[in-house]
């Protein structure tokens, strides 16, 4: 077989392994090994590459981010800032309809500029907002719905795990990837609130709920003790990064000493917790670590076949425009979205497109914000979307069946990708703060 072919096999083995189960780092990394093999018919040479790729992931100093930011985040889940964010954003939203969810989108966008973590966002909202909605007669798909909807945007809002794989695969700035990722963040964060809003005056039967009559309304001192300490992270890290305190490692290393503090004075952390997010630290570190060495021979196995040449020659031959190029990029992500996890998508993708992207001028920073907005759709589509499966498995809740919460997560995946689509028209929605 000629190199393109094993190539092309290659990565239809690599998707067919993700499906059946196979950890992904395996598939990517012992199919790319074997491809190279078979290439080149050199042993030898495909061990090299993987020298060379364990070296490159476990040497690159940015790789730090991933561990600092991750402790951060568990550190300020186990210390209940995220429930009290949640209270005052619906002590705000208490006489709006769809106030609750409203609430929880609010509370989820800045829960994620913490933990960084669709996954975390799920299950701690699950917890705490979803009881709620239904005590107020709200309707359990809308419940469950808007917590899956707001929950990715762990993924989007930095620190952002994703965007951190994602700048090692594309070798972009993890701090330019964070810039780029607050506005449509908030931008994905108010079209979800409007859209509530929109469908609580012209389809009420579908959210359901009343107001919250007996909430009473926060006084300020309330308001600042459980805001301050969460908004004040926030803004040390996001804000020493823009103003340029901070490279990323020193944001992460700031954030998780004042995640700790802030945990500390208020005793809300104990040792059992504390050990807890160290572990969990180490077990995602780790994860993440393997992913990228995967992705690294991965890419090299691509070149190899000349996949990515091929694919150039392919849109040269056909005179596809920009509009088309991305059209078929966005399809392929969606497709792959009721496959695969987003972490998958992008690392089975962006290697592919990313030389056809480079010759063009476009910013790189901005391809990484559509990959990942247009890979989290498929966490809320099935028969894969893991934020669905999370927050099935943390209610466990025989009232509610992951039947519903897939329908009431469709309304929001299709908000998801109106936003992908006005990114990709306004560019500057993601680099403008660059």
């Amino acid at each position: 077989m000629s190199p393109v072919e094993i190539g092309l096999l290659s990565v239809t083995a690599i998707v067919i392994m993700i499906y059946i189960g196979v950890y992904i780092p395996i598939a990517l990394g012992v199919v790319s090994f074997v491809s190279i093999w078979l290439m080149r018919d050199n042993f030898d040479l495909a061990m090299n590459l993987l020298k060379v790729a364990v070296s490159d992931s476990v040497m690159e100093y940015a790789f730090a981010t991933v561990p600092l930011f991750t402790f951060m985040g568990l550190i300020v889940s186990k210390s209940g800032l995220g429930s009290d964010i949640y209270d005052v954003m619906n002590a705000a939203f208490r006489r709006v309809t769809g106030g609750i969810g409203m609430a929880t989108v609010g509370a989820n966008a800045v829960f994620a500029a913490v933990t960084g973590s669709s996954i975390a966002s799920a299950s701690v909202f699950s917890k705490v907002s979803v009881p709620q909605m239904l005590r107020y007669d709200y309707n359990p798909r809308f419940a469950v719905g808007v917590v899956a909807g707001s929950s990715v945007l762990g993924m989007i809002i930095p620190p952002s795990a994703m965007l951190i794989i994602y700048s090692f695969i594309a070798e972009q700035s993890v701090g330019d990837m964070f810039l780029a990722g607050i506005v449509p963040g908030i931008l994905l964060a108010v079209a979800y609130i409007s859209a509530i809003a929109f469908m609580g005056k012209f389809t009420p039967g579908f959210i359901g709920g009343r107001q919250q009559e007996d909430a009473e309304p926060m006084s300020t001192s309330e308001v600042l003790n459980k805001t301050l300490p969460i908004v004040a992270l926030i803004a040390l890290v996001l804000g020493g990064i823009y103003l340029g305190w901070f490279t990323p490692v020193e944001a992460g290393a700031a954030g998780s000493a004042i995640a700790l503090l802030l945990a500390l004075v208020r005793r809300r952390l104990s040792w059992s917790g504390f050990w807890e997010a160290l572990i969990e630290t180490g077990h995602i570190t780790a994860a993440i670590l393997f992913l990228i060495t995967a992705a690294s021979i991965y890419s090299r196995m691509l070149g190899m076949a000349g996949l990515p040449n091929q694919l150039a020659d392919i849109i040269a031959q056909n005179q596809l425009e920009f509009f088309w190029i991305m059209v078929i990029y966005v399809v392929m992500m969606l497709f792959l979205g009721t496959l695969l996890d987003t972490a998958s998508i992008i690392l089975i993708v962006v290697p592919l497109f990313l030389p056809l992207l480079e010759p063009m001028g476009l910013s790189l920073v901005w391809f990484g914000i559509i990959t990942v907005v247009g890979a989290e759709i498929g966490l809320l589509t099935p028969p894969l979307g893991i934020s669905c499966f999370v927050i099935k498995a943390t209610l466990n809740d025989d009232r509610i069946a992951l039947k519903d919460v897939f329908l009431g997560a469709l309304p929001f995946a299709a908000i998801m990708l109106l936003v992908l689509i006005l990114l990709i028209r306004f560019p500057q929605l993601s680099i403008g703060i660059l």
